[in-house]
This record gives structure tokens, sequence and C-alpha cells, in this order.
């Protein structure tokens, strides 16, 4: 073989820090069309980069699954393995890993089908997030194997854009045991659409939690938003706070002393004594301010509307309101103890007898709180959530099917319960309310219990009843970006993730991790295999991206909105302004 061709390449990898290389291409002296390259770089560096792929790994494992920041993982690499890069090239190898992940995902769809299949089938979860109205991320979730099996940027919550994603995921994985939705109208839509056009014969569930959630928005959304008006018009809680501030202050130095007392007093039974003079009892009087702000403990830190906040207040008001008249009974001596004490019971008075408004609103929630508690109870979901089940399959198939018996117990009830007129208008409301529901998801609440092949060993799987699994799959993604981000608001991080970052989490089950690559240290092996396959098949190895044109909608994505607020285009409308008036007043 001739020598064509020498030349000296730079690289740097975990393995070997920085290194220089001599390669070589030879060709047949005959004249043969064919060269010789030497292939020993081409399994250690990506085509056109001097930064190896086990960095880019290590970068994106850092980046996508624990979340640091552009500064700490250049700051660990220097520290570690004595490699420098930029801020620049962190978020190029960051996104040139999702996209070799996203590639090898896809090529390796024959042998994670091959897993599902084995398993007796999957069950198809799907949702979609985003950060108010923007960055709406649709995926597609194996439940259980808790795999991402497929996820994608769509403009907005349609039917139009969910439907050819779910024919794709299905095209790649195989058809699904059963779909788990909520339910919303774009995801029932798509749901039996695509097992119409596909002729499947799968149940399409609908999540538990979701049910349960759209009950109680539907009975409690009403009065729960006119009682947080009657209570912002009152200005309650900022002259609670103000009384509590003005109080600490008062104490200063003292409110240690005050904390000391307030505790004696705490541990004592009381029996209609005084409250504590001095110091002690200010720090009781602003205890008490202060138990009422903290109001929304008693939701336990659940969500509206398993957890009713502007009732919790009203409630805690009345109660601090007849602790108040009892403490006033034998009112205390010291004037910097009572006063306040008066002041507070002042305060309290606007929500206890000032506006009746008030406990209308109250009671119709205690009232319809008490129905959605039967509900729950029915659906065993007692925190707005499921319960993972570590019991036998059995076990669990008899409680799913005394879940539905006791449902249809409480439907039979509410109908006999259900007044036909008089004075309990709102009785009637809540309990239609319910029937409603039952009555329209009803046949989606039940066939969790999936009978396997004999082929897979037969027997009964329980599918999941809600879709927390995918819940908790979107908490875990945003509270990462909110740890990388340090931002509260997400809108522009999520915006801008690439959907691809959904597949990095496939990277912490064990299973994903030995179909794809073996183990997590071979990942940046497979990354070359497959650019090494790609060049021989005379291909890019740069990702194609999917075809599927979205319908445009109303919506203002990143494209449109760059080119809608340029000042190219405000001027280009005040210009065309300038040019219609006059052709106006001209004629």
């Amino acid at each position: 073989m001739k020598v064509v061709k020498t030349w000296e390449r730079t690289g740097v990898t975990l393995r070997h820090g920085y290194f220089r290389l001599r390669q070589t291409v030879r060709k047949c002296p005959s004249g043969c069309p064919s060269k010789k390259r030497p292939g020993v770089l081409a399994g250690i560096i990506p085509p056109g980069s001097v930064v190896g792929y086990d960095v880019m790994v290590y970068v994106g494992l850092e980046r996508f699954v624990h979340h640091r920041q552009r500064e700490e993982i250049r700051l660990s690499l220097e520290a570690t393995h004595g490699i420098r890069l930029s801020s620049g090239e962190i978020s190029g190898l960051a996104a040139r890993f999702l996209r070799c992940l996203e590639r090898l995902h896809h090529a390796s769809a024959r042998a994670l089908r091959a897993a599902l299949a084995a398993d007796g089938g999957w069950p198809l979860h799907i949702d979609s997030t985003g950060e108010q109205g923007r960055g709406t991320l649709l995926v597609a979730y194996a439940g259980w194997r808790q795999w991402v099996l497929g996820a994608w940027k769509i403009p907005t919550e349609r039917a139009d854009a969910i439907l050819p994603r779910l024919r794709e995921v299905i095209f790649r994985f195989g058809a699904p045991c059963a779909i788990v939705r909520d339910l919303g109208r774009a995801m029932e839509e798509a749901s039996h659409a695509l097992v119409k056009i596909l002729e499947l014969s799968i149940p399409i569930l609908a999540c538990h939690a979701h049910f349960l959630k759209d009950i109680g928005k539907d009975l409690f959304a009403g009065s729960h938003d006119r009682l947080r008006a009657l209570f912002r018009q009152v200005n309650l809680r900022k002259q609670l706070r103000t009384l509590v501030r003005e109080m600490g202050r008062g104490l200063g130095q003292e409110i240690d002393l005050g904390r000391k007392g307030l505790s004696q007093w705490q541990s004592k039974p009381w029996r209609g004594q005084r409250l504590p003079a001095g110091a002690a009892g200010v720090a009781t009087v602003r205890a008490l301010a202060q138990w009422v702000l903290d109001y929304s403990v008693e939701g336990k830190g659940l969500d509206f509307p398993f957890a009713l906040p502007w009732l919790a207040l009203y409630e805690r008001c009345l109660q601090a309101s007849s602790a108040i008249d009892a403490f006033l009974m034998n009112p205390p001596q010291d004037d910097s103890v009572r006063k306040p004490l008066e002041r507070l019971r002042r305060m309290l008075q606007l929500v206890e007898d000032k506006d009746p408004a008030f406990a209308a609103a109250a009671d119709t929630l205690t009232r319809r709180e008490a129905l959605f508690g039967e509900l729950r109870g029915a659906l065993r979901l007692k925190d707005g959530s499921s319960r993972r089940k570590t019991g036998h399959e059995r076990q669990s198939q008899r409680e799913l099917n005394d879940i539905r018996a006791a449902v249809r117990r409480l439907a039979s009830s509410l109908r006999r319960r259900r007044p036909r007129r008089g004075p309990a208008e709102d009785q009637l409301e809540a309990i239609d309310i319910i029937l409603a529901h039952l009555k329209k998801h009803g046949r989606f609440l039940w066939g969790h219990a999936i009978r396997l092949s004999a082929g897979v060993g037969g027997g009964i799987r329980l599918i999941e009843r809600t879709n927390n699994l995918l819940e908790s799959w979107f908490r875990f993604l945003k509270h990462g970006e909110r740890r990388r981000s340090g931002r509260k608001i997400l809108t522009q991080d999520i915006e801008m993730l690439s959907p691809a970052a959904a597949l990095a989490s496939n990277l912490k089950q064990a299973d994903y991790v030995a179909i794809v690559c073996g183990a997590i240290d071979r990942l940046p092996e497979a990354f070359a295999r497959l650019d090494q396959r790609a060049r021989q098949k005379g291909r890019s190895c740069v990702l194609i991206s999917s075809t599927i044109v979205d319908a445009e909608t109303a919506s203002l994505p990143t494209a449109d909105r760059k080119l809608i607020r340029s000042e190219k285009m405000t001027q280009r409308v005040i210009d065309a302004a300038k040019v219609g008036a006059r052709e106006r007043d001209a004629a």
C-alpha cells in the first residue's frame, strides 16, 4: 500500500486525556480505488470533533440525568480528569449527546420491542406537560417497565397533533395491551382514534386520580372562588401579617423569652385562667394570629381540589374567634396583651358575622366536601393518588373488584338520596355532578386486569389505576430543571428543552441500559458503533427529524414569536398604515 496522505490530529478523552495522533491514508499501488484508513480514531472520537465519545457521555449524563449546571460540569471535568472545556463546548456536547441517544433508542427499537412482548405486552400511559401554556411536551410511557418510549414537542394539546405520535410509537414498539389517559378531550379523541384506525381490541382506561380531580373541581370551584374573593375584599391576611410583624418588632430582644413563656403556657391545661402577662402574653397573641395564617397546613401538601385552603382559613378564623372570646372572659390586665388580642378579635369578626356570604359559601363547600369524601373513600384514593401495591396480584385484583363494587353502591345511594324538589337545590346539583361524571367516564374506569398469554407464563397482571407514574416523572423533570437553572418559573427552559431529554431518564433503568448498550460505561462504544454503521452506509450521523407536520394553531411558537416581535415587523405595519391613511385622505 502506498502512502497517500499523512496528517496529525489532536483529541481528548477521559481515558487518554489530551493526545496527538498521526493518521496515514494508504492506497493500493495497482491503481484500484480502495483506500485504507486507520479505524482506531473512529471508535473514540465522533466525526468532525476533537472531544471523545466518553467526554460527551459524561457531559450528557451530568446534564440530563443529574441536572447539573454547565459550570459545575466544566469544573468537575477539570478537577477530576484535567480536561478544560468552555461553557459553549459543554452545551454543544450535551446537544450532541441527545442526538446520539435518540438514534440509539430508535436503533434498539427491535430489541426493546421484544422485551416488552416478553412481559406479555405493555400499558401505554400518555400525558403532556408544559409551563404557562408553552413548550408542550408529549410523552408516551411504558407503565410496567417505566420506560419513556417517545417524547415530542407539540404546538398544543390537540388530537391531530397527538395521534401521529402515538402511531409512531406503536409502529416501533408494537401495540400496547391498554391505554391509560387523562380526561382531557384531546387525549380522549386521540386514544379512541388510534384504537379505531389500527383496529386494536384493548381497553382505554381513564386515570382515577384525574377522574376524582375533575369531579372535585366541578363541585368546589364556584364556592371556593367566592370564598377567596370575599377574603380578598376584607384583606384579612394582610391585616394579620401586619399584626404579627408589629408584635414581633415590639418583642424585639425579648422574643426568645416570649417563646419560652408561650411554650410553658401551652404545656399547662387551660381552665379559664388569664393569658400570661408580659412578653409571654404578647408572644401568645402573636402565635394565635400566626396559627390562623398557617391554614395551608390543613391541606397536608395536597393541591385543590383535594385540599380546600380558603375553607380551611375560614374554619381557623371561627376557631380562633371562639378561643379569643374565651380568653376575654377573664381578660388579661396587661394592656400590651389585651389590646392586640382585642384587635385580633375585631379582624376575625369581619369573617364571623359582618358578611353572611362567608358562611353561605363555607356551608356549601362543607356539604359538598362530605360527598367528595364518600367518592374518595369508594375509589380508595384518600390522598388523591393511587397506592403502589406490593402484595400478590390476586389480592390486588380482589381489591379492584371491591373498589368497583363500592363505586356502584355509592352511585345507587346517590340516586336514592337525590332530592327531587325543595330547598335542597345545592345537594341536588352536587349529586348530579357526580352521577354525570360516572355516566360519562364510568366505562373507562375498569379493565386494569390484563390476562397474559400462555407463552409468557399466563396469569393476570394489573395496570396502574392512575397516571401518577407519568405525573411523577414530569415533576422529577421540572425539579431537575429548577435545580439546574435556579428558576422557579420554567417557561423558557421547558420551551427550549429538547424532547430527547426525556429519553435520558431511561438510563436510570438497568433493564433498558442492558438492552441498548449492555452497561452504562459502554454507552460511548454504542454511540461510536452507530456512527460507524452510518458512515459505512453513506449516511450522515445527524438524526433526521420526524416528517410529521403539525397543523398550525392559534398559539405563538418561538419561530413565529421571533418574527412577529421583531422591529422590522412593527416598522412594516407602521409604514403600511401611513400609506393606507394617505390613500384614504386623498379619496
